[in-house]
């Protein structure tokens, strides 16, 4: 598949299709999961990257077995909206991921997202232990649930 832009990511997904966020980190990578509806995302697993084959593998294991119909990347992209190394990384990812799954993917601008993550965990008087070990997948969550309430703001235009 191909890179869509947000709002035709929404708009072309199949009803009750789940989708899959995800927080790319240079050792981790958090995911997050809709609801059927779309209107809810949860944290789902943090996967701790080794090589690229076998972070796809496991990553199209998630896939099948969560019955995902599209990707929300998240774009680290810089506060004064530049792209740095970490979107080019980012970007190139997502590549090499559409080369072996299937799947419609939109990125997501994912600034201060860790930050969001971090302040719900603080919040919830989660240890520094457990922040952790759970950040990254919260940090897809918020990544994801950006992306659905953008969706629920921009419905699809009937046809006319």
């Amino acid at each position: 598949m191909t890179i869509r832009k947000p709002r035709e990511l929404a708009r072309d997904l199949a009803r009750g299709a789940r989708i899959l966020g995800l927080d790319l980190g240079t050792r981790t990578l958090g995911l997050a999961l809709s609801d059927v509806g779309r209107t809810l995302a949860t944290p789902y697993d943090t996967i701790k990257r080794t090589k690229l084959a076998a972070d796809l593998d496991r990553l199209e294991s998630i896939i099948a077995k969560e019955g995902i119909g599209a990707l929300v990347l998240g774009l680290p992209v810089n506060m004064d909206g530049s792209e740095g190394p970490r979107c080019q990384a980012t970007r190139q990812f997502a590549t090499d991921l559409l080369k072996r799954i299937d799947l419609p993917l939109a990125f997501w601008d994912e600034r201060l997202s860790t930050r969001a993550a971090e302040a719900a965990l603080l919040e919830a008087d989660t240890s520094r232990r457990r922040r952790a070990q759970v950040i990254d997948k919260v940090a897809a969550a918020v990544i994801l649930q950006g992306f659905l309430d953008f969706a629920a703001r921009n419905p699809p235009e009937a046809p006319g």
